[in-house]
This record gives C-alpha cells, structure tokens and sequence, in this order.
C-alpha cells in the first residue's frame, strides 16, 4: 500500500539544478514534478518539467503517448504546430494531444522558458471536475502581517 504525502512539499528553484535534455539542442530542465511524487500525491501524472531553451536551441520534432500542455513564461517560442512553424510568446498554452508531432524553438535573443506537463492519456477515466475549495478559520492570516 502506497504511503499518501500528508504535508506541503517545497522546491526551490535555487536548488534544483538545471539538467541537459538529451536528443534536443540546448534544451534543460528542472523536474518539478515526477511521476513518484504525483502518486505520492494520489494524482495522475507523468511529469511536470520547467524547461529552458537556450538561444539557437530546440526541442526537435517529436510526438508522446501522453498529452502535454506547455505554457511559455518567459521569451518569443516558434512552434510545430499542426504542421506549420508559428511564433508565440510567455503567457501562450499549447494543448498538444497524445500522439501529434510538435516542436519548440527558441525564437528570441535569450533563453526561453516554459512549463511543459505530461498527462497519462485514459479512455476510461470518470469525467474530469473544476476542483473544490473549503475555507477554514483565518487563523493563518494573522501570522503574515
């Protein structure tokens, strides 16, 4: 029986160093999410990447068994989308479904950034819900002013 993660976890950026993606051109990347920590978590997920795109460097065409949503936060991105090289900017999201080829390039004069997460595709998962919030006693408030 898997043991479920009862308290916030914290990663700081500062710590997490950066790791060359092989089979791309000057592509890194930060795990900020991994497949044991999601199911620590009790989440379906294959992973959560903050990637950084170096300038002249790509992730080459490529296609996954998985869905992945990029959102670009910082930099201008050129993407493979749909068979056709557009540029796009940080605060674009790409929905790229499973099984569709895709790229991004580094279209700008410094590096890129984005945050790419990879979602199990599954025919047979229940519908998906906007999540619910609860309130509890503003006893926590006091604490930051």
């Amino acid at each position: 029986m898997k043991t479920r993660q009862t308290a916030t976890e914290v990663l700081q950026g500062d710590a997490m160093p950066w790791r060359l993606m092989e089979n791309h051109i000057h592509l890194y990347h930060r795990e900020i999410v991994s497949a044991e920590q999601a199911d620590a978590m009790g989440m379906r997920m294959s992973s959560i990447l903050w990637e950084k795109i170096d300038v002249g460097g790509q992730v080459l065409p490529h296609y996954h068994d998985v869905v992945e949503i990029i959102h670009i936060t910082v930099g201008t991105v050129k993407l493979l989308c749909n068979g056709e090289w557009q540029t796009f900017k940080s605060g674009d999201t790409f929905h790229v479904p499973a099984g569709v080829v895709h790229s991004v390039a580094n279209a700008g004069d410094a590096p890129s950034e984005q945050i790419s997460i990879f979602v199990p595709v599954d025919e047979q998962a229940p519908a998906n819900s906007f999540f619910g919030t609860t309130l509890v006693a503003d006893i926590y408030s006091a604490q930051i002013r």
